[in-house]
């Protein structure tokens, strides 16, 4: 019988920190009665100003290229790491444990936070960013991988040890084609994580369209931050088709 009774006593704890949760964090669905101030508030967004759009085109794809580089660069260092994060591919038990605290040291400083610390080191500009965004994503990745490994087929491994390989080859050829797809799975949701990062950075003056949209909502010019949700809309979806695309490709 899938119903069991300790099922009665996780459901009611769930229930319980479920009914903490909402009492903490106000949660009332009786505010949601009148909606006129949000629908007058949304009528000052259209009709849309596309006075500057070459210059939001402009912000648009430097937005990508942070997204980007910051995702990129994180997955490239990752890697490595990731193989000294898994217990069966790294070299010592020691090395795996200092990996993995490291990874989640990492993994839990917000992206803002290392970007509030780079900017006062490196200025304004969109470098910090990518920086922040990258560590981050070392973070992340790291640990996404590393599970990947230590849940693939020992089968390949085993075979490779067979015929004599080294161990760091063996690993990298027997493991790396196994878990490419779901690799690429990852690093395309964290790309898309970084272009939505990439916004909330803008607003500490990394630039792109995440700068402009702050700018725009502080200055009141509600038509011009309507066009620049919708950019950051197209940008989302378009990196998600690409996604798609790449993954089926690699299937």
């Amino acid at each position: 019988m899938w119903f069991k009774r300790r099922s009665i006593f996780t459901l009611l704890l769930l229930a319980a920190f479920t009914y903490v949760s909402m009492r903490l964090t106000e949660f009332d669905i009786s505010k949601f009665k009148d909606f006129r101030n949000m629908i007058d508030f949304l009528t000052q967004w259209f009709p849309m100003d596309t006075s500057n759009l070459p210059r939001m085109i402009e912000d648009s794809i430097l937005t990508v290229a942070m997204g980007f580089l910051g995702s990129f660069l994180g997955l490239i260092v990752a890697l490595p790491i990731s193989f000294m994060a898994a217990w069966n591919t790294s070299p010592s038990k020691f090395l795996f444990h200092l990996t993995r605290v490291i990874l989640s040291f990492v993994r839990s400083i917000p992206e803002i936070v290392f970007g509030l610390i780079l900017l006062t080191a490196l200025g304004l500009g969109p470098f910090p960013a990518v920086l922040a965004m990258m560590f981050h994503n070392i973070g992340v990745l790291g640990k996404l991988i590393s599970e990947l490994i230590e849940a693939s087929d020992p089968g390949p491994q085993e075979a490779m040890k067979a015929v004599g390989a080294k161990k760091g080859f063996g690993n990298i050829f027997s493991i790396l084609p196994q878990i490419w797809p779901n690799v690429l799975s990852n690093y395309f949701y964290r790309f898309e994580v970084a272009i939505r990062t990439s916004l909330i950075l803008g607003f500490i003056g990394a630039g792109g369209i995440g700068q402009r949209l702050f700018n725009d909502f502080k200055t009141f010019q509600y038509p011009s931050v309507a066009l620049d949700v919708l950019l950051i809309m197209i940008i989302v979806i378009i990196v998600d088709l690409l996604g798609s695309y790449v993954r089926k490709r690699i299937i």
